[in-house]
């Protein structure tokens, strides 16, 4: 770079568009810091910014937004669970991301003693990389509260805690980015120092569990490689498979994988049954082969007299062909998978278009993961046999995988209010329309007229009067009188008192749910 040239950006333009703390991390991460010449290039800041700084923030932003969540249906505050519960956690994925949290913590702070800053950023990069689309995309369920209070807790504090250990030891070396995040996690601390400046330098306490940490990188390899296998054969993990099976010789490895992790594996590959195996040859045929490049050089003449090298050659069960069952190894771990379609499976996939259709529409209407709206179904095919039955058949899983049930079109409210709709072709050979909507009071006009010793008119004044009424005050209300609230303000009327669930509900699933 040259003063008199000009020949690179300024640096308070790099700063004013991607900040003072990617700048920084860029010059750490550089030979600079070795004493050594640096091309400086702006695209690199800005690589720091998306390498870095963005999933870092998008995790911290996933626990902000389901924090809040916990308030919004009705639970006490977020409130982190105290550090040492929190390293006892029974989930292996805790364990695994507090012992990678206490490798992160040890390793900087010495490489920080040694002054090898550059070293930093490339391991920061790999344990973001795990928190984001390992711990985070693993836990999603429980993160959202999909399998109960306690354990969502349990997920949101460790992701907590793992977030602010992580800001405490980059600290130094991104002040400003740290300091912001720490700000807002402060609020629900009982005791904090008034900025992350003022906090000591975490310390690696707890023992790295070495056997998780390797176990879970064995997973991820058998995730890579079992969707190689579905891309050689155009299989898109929204198709379900109905079995796979992992070879390897050890034991303690695959009572891992079809154990603690074996949920994970599944649900990530979507496939219905692991069959963990420890007998290599009873998939895998061994051959012996020259490996010449290596053996040339080092006997020469003599190679033909040699021992040689062993592979393995899977070996596919007798009367399949590769299009029904393929396997793909790496030299440690063999992953084969039961490529072969059925009824169920069909079904299956279409529920997960489904879904992740619905999941596209509410991120297309901007809605916030504590938006909550109802979605509706309504399908385009003459025959409508094929969607009520994948509608029937998978009505738990989408349940699960939106948080309420889908809904046919014909029920909805003529008062809702539509946020979204859109129709779908060819999906799986199906065409249909997605609608979402604003929860709409339902009522039970049958429970609700004795109240009124039949009164009609009175009914409908009620009916009226709670229509237009704030939605999210309503149920406040609902929450605070424990599912009862007294209407005393209409003119010309009497009280009465109103039970959510009996009188009246406050979306039409629930609705539904309860005439079931």
């Amino acid at each position: 770079m040259s003063k008199s040239l000009k020949n690179y950006p300024s640096p308070m333009e790099v700063i004013d568009d991607y900040g003072a703390d990617a700048l920084r991390l860029y010059l750490i991460n550089s030979p600079v810091v070795r004493a050594e010449p640096l091309r400086f290039k702006k695209e690199g800041v800005f690589g720091v910014v998306k390498d870095v700084f963005l999933p870092w923030y998008n995790a911290y932003r996933f626990l902000v937004q389901n924090a809040k969540r916990l308030e919004v249906e009705g639970f006490a505050p977020f409130c982190p669970i105290n550090h040492a519960t929190v390293e006892k956690s029974s989930n292996v994925l805790d364990q695994w991301i507090n012992s990678a949290t206490q490798s992160l913590v040890y390793f900087v702070q010495q490489e920080m003693n040694g002054y090898r800053l550059y070293t930093v950023v490339p391991y920061l990069l790999k344990f973001l990389d795990n928190l984001t689309n390992i711990y985070v995309r693993f836990n999603r369920k429980r993160l959202k509260g999909r399998t109960g209070e306690e354990d969502c807790r349990m997920a949101l504090s460790t992701l907590f805690n793992v977030l602010l250990v992580s800001c405490k030891v980059m600290a130094p070396l991104t002040p400003f980015f740290t300091e912001v995040l720490y700000q807002n996690m402060r609020k629900v601390l009982n005791e904090s120092e008034e900025s992350i400046h003022f906090c000591s330098f975490p310390q690696a306490e707890g023992k790295r569990d070495e056997r998780i940490e390797q176990s879970v990188t064995r997973m991820m390899t058998i995730i890579d490689l079992a969707r190689n296998i579905r891309e050689r054969h155009n299989k898109p993990l929204k198709t379900p498979l109905r079995e796979m099976v992992i070879v390897h010789p050890d034991a303690d490895f695959l009572d891992d994988i079809a154990g603690k992790l074996r949920e994970y594996v599944l649900e990530e590959l979507n496939v219905r049954s692991l069959v963990p195996c420890n007998d290599t040859l009873k998939y895998a045929s061994l051959r012996a082969e020259p490996d010449f490049s290596v053996l040339g050089k080092r006997l020469g003449k003599s190679m033909g007299v040699v021992a040689k090298e062993v592979v393995r050659d899977f070996k596919r069960p007798n009367g399949t062909t590769e299009k029904e069952i393929d396997a793909n190894g790496d030299g440690d771990v063999l992953v084969i998978l039961d490529l072969r379609p059925d009824e169920s499976l069909f079904e299956a996939g279409i529920a997960r278009e489904i879904v992740n259709r619905i999941q596209k529409l509410r991120k297309k209407a901007a809605l916030e993961p504590t938006d909550m709206v109802e979605a509706y179904f309504d399908s385009l095919d003459q025959d409508k046999s094929v969607s009520q039955r994948v509608l029937h058949s998978q009505e738990q899983y989408i349940r699960d995988a939106i948080g309420l049930p889908l809904l046919p079109s014909s029920v909805m409210p003529s008062d809702a209010l539509v946020v979204a709709e859109e129709s779908f072709h060819g999906i799986s050979g199906m065409s249909f329309v997605i609608s979402l909507a604003r929860p709409a009071l339902v009522f039970n006009s049958d429970a609700i007229l004795p109240l009124y010793s039949g009164n009609a008119e009175s009914v409908r004044c009620l009916q009226t009067y709670l229509l237009s009424r704030d939605h999210a005050t309503l149920k406040s209300e609902f929450q605070a009188g424990n599912g009862k609230i007294t209407v005393d303000c209409i003119e010309n009327i009497p009280p009465v008192d109103l039970v959510l669930g009996e009188h009246v509900f406050l979306c039409v699933g629930d609705f539904r749910t309860k005439s079931q």
